[in-house]
Formats: C-alpha cells, sequence, structure tokens
C-alpha cells in the first residue's frame, strides 16, 4: 500500500518579495577590488608634474602652500598618490599623470645680464621666465646670479634637475671668470684645493662658513685684468665671487660655457631646445656617467693657420760644357 505523500509546511513569505532578490543578488555578486595606491613623496610629485623643483617643492610644502585631498601638508615626509589624489598647489589641481600640458621639455638659454634666475621677483626685476612663454612651464636649474651670464638648463622634469644639482653626482659646470688683478700662483693653489666662504647671500647674514669642494682653475688670457677657466662641480650661492674675494682679487664677468655635456652655442638671449642625444647625455651625467662634450672655442679664438705651398720653381737644364778632344801633339 502506498505511503500518502507528506505535505511540505508552508513557508513564511517576506514582507517585500524584491528585498529578497536583492538580498541574495548582493550575497552573490563579490565587491569590487579598491583600487591600488602608488603612494610617492609629495615634493617628487609636485617636481614631476612641472611645477618646480624638487627643493622648491620642499619649501612650497614647508610654507603650507600644498594641499592634499583639502587638507594642508605641511610634513616633508608625507605621501600621496599622483593619480587618485587631489594635490592643490596654491590653491591650483595637478594634472593627473598623461593629462594635461605635462610635456617635458628641455632648453638652453644663454642668460643675458640683468635677469634674476626665478620665476618671480618681489623687486620687479627681469625674469628668465620672459624668455619662456607658453603653455608648458619650465623653470631653472641652478642659479645665475643677477650680474652673472651663459648657460642655463630649463626643463619641467623636476626629477631630473634633482639629480643635476645634487653635489654627490658631481656635474661639472664651467665657467669664464676675468678677475681684477692677477692672484699668485699661490691664492690659486688655495681656491683649487678648496677655500673657506661664508654662507648666505651677504656677509651681514652671519650664517657661518664653509669649505669649497676642490676646483679646476686655468688661465685663458694673460693681461692685466686675466680670464680664468673654473670648473666646479657645486653650486653654492655666488661660490665663485666669494673664492676669488677670499685671496683679495674682485670678479668683474663670469659667464658659464659649459653645463655638464652641454656647451654654449647660442647668443646671448636666444633660446634652443636641446636634441635627443642632448638630453640623453644630460640623464648619464646626472647619474655619474661621463659622456664626451662637444669642443668649444676659446675666448677669442684665433683662426687656423693654413699651411702656404710655394711653388718650386720650374727645373732648369743647365748646359754642361763639353769635354774638349785632346789633340795628339
Amino acid at each position: 500500500m502506498a505511503e500518502p505523500k507528506r505535505k511540505r509546511p508552508p513557508q513564511p513569505s517576506p514582507a517585500n518579495p524584491a528585498e529578497e532578490e536583492i538580498s541574495i543578488e548582493t550575497e552573490e555578486s563579490p565587491q569590487p577590488p579598491k583600487p591600488i595606491r602608488h603612494e610617492e613623496r609629495l615634493q617628487k610629485i609636485i617636481a614631476a608634474a612641472g611645477v618646480t623643483s624638487r627643493r622648491k617643492a620642499e619649501e612650497l610644502i614647508t610654507e603650507g602652500r600644498v594641499q592634499v585631498n583639502g587638507q594642508t601638508v605641511i610634513e616633508l615626509g608625507a605621501k600621496a598618490d599622483a593619480a587618485q589624489d587631489h594635490i592643490r598647489v596654491d590653491g591650483k589641481l595637478l594634472a593627473k599623470p598623461g593629462q594635461g600640458p605635462n610635456r617635458l621639455r628641455y632648453a638652453m638659454l644663454n642668460k643675458p645680464k640683468g635677469y634674476i634666475t626665478s620665476a618671480s621677483d618681489p623687486e620687479g626685476r627681469p625674469t628668465v621666465m620672459e624668455f619662456f612663454p607658453g603653455a608648458t612651464r619650465v623653470f631653472p636649474v641652478g642659479r645665475l646670479d643677477y650680474q652673472s651670464e651663459g648657460l642655463l638648463l630649463m626643463t619641467n622634469d623636476g626629477e631630473l634637475a634633482n639629480l643635476l644639482t645634487r653635489a654627490a653626482n658631481k656635474v661639472q659646470k664651467v665657467y669664464l671668470v676675468k678677475i681684477s688683478g692677477k692672484p699668485t700662483e699661490e691664492a690659486l693653489n688655495q681656491l683649487r684645493a678648496g677655500i673657506m666662504i661664508d654662507k648666505g647671500r651677504t656677509k651681514e647674514e652671519k650664517l657661518g662658513r664653509v669649505l669649497t669642494q676642490p676646483a679646476q682653475i686655468r688661465r685663458v688670457r694673460d693681461a692685466e685684468n686675466p680670464w680664468y677657466e673654473v670648473t666646479l662641480t657645486e653650486g653654492r650661492n655666488r661660490e665663485i665671487r666669494k673664492m676669488f674675494e677670499e685671496v683679495g682679487h674682485f670678479v668683474e664677468k663670469i659667464r658659464r660655457v659649459e653645463y655638464g655635456p652641454l656647451v654654449l652655442d647660442l647668443k646671448p638671449g636666444e633660446v634652443r631646445e636641446l636634441t635627443p642625444e642632448e638630453v640623453l647625455a644630460l640623464q648619464r651625467a646626472a647619474r655619474g656617467i661621463r659622456t664626451a662634450t662637444k669642443t668649444r672655442p676659446g675666448l677669442n679664438p684665433a683662426p687656423p693657420r693654413r699651411k702656404t705651398f710655394k711653388p718650386r720653381p720650374p727645373a732648369t737644364s743647365v748646359a754642361r760644357p763639353k769635354p774638349r778632344k785632346r789633340v795628339a801633339p
């Protein structure tokens, strides 16, 4: 005899069937993974965005001029994600990587006298930024003082600028320097070995004294006020002027003619973009890899001597006298 089928007890129906469907879908569908953060130091992000150099970016942070996601940051160790965080400098939002005018630019300027190597000047003096109008912002790598002239590298590659200005990387800078009076060889040897100079822009600041790195110095033009070629591997404020003042000589003129592998080939006030080969050579120099530089003419190169060949006189045939015949007696 077949057993009677048992009836299933009635299941309680949910108050809202849609809620059950939603809850089931929520349990079955996985949560989307959170994007991985790639954090870097804030000053590095600002420099890479082409705003300024890394050293200047550190000053902006400590002055409270940088915000991350609406919060002001004043610690140099702070990190952020350039792709996810909203970073502002002086209220201006940084463009995300791959967006905005972030094309890296590398240019050479022959800085004339009478220009400040800075983005702005509180005294209203002209700055080197007047030679670089346009959307792609660049900043100077290193400095040339108001009265100095010569090769100035301009870029928005903050990482490269930071490497080039590190004294530990020993990137060579060559200057032509005109001195008032003739220093003795003993005084020049003091400068070559390293000499104590004052820190800061003026002696009145009294920030102490520091020993300069060894320098290469050779005379390139002898005169009552001679010219010297000075090669440095550091870039302290007004370093060359202070060095020669320590041995009792005033510097009349300074012209930078080389920066690492770059050689000045422009007239004062002219600008040109660097070639890909020059950019690569700069990147190698910034990492301590020496490369051959272009040949640079002297202060006033003399024209090359040309060999003059005097034509030889045509060979003349000299008639030899015929021997006389002897007559038999």
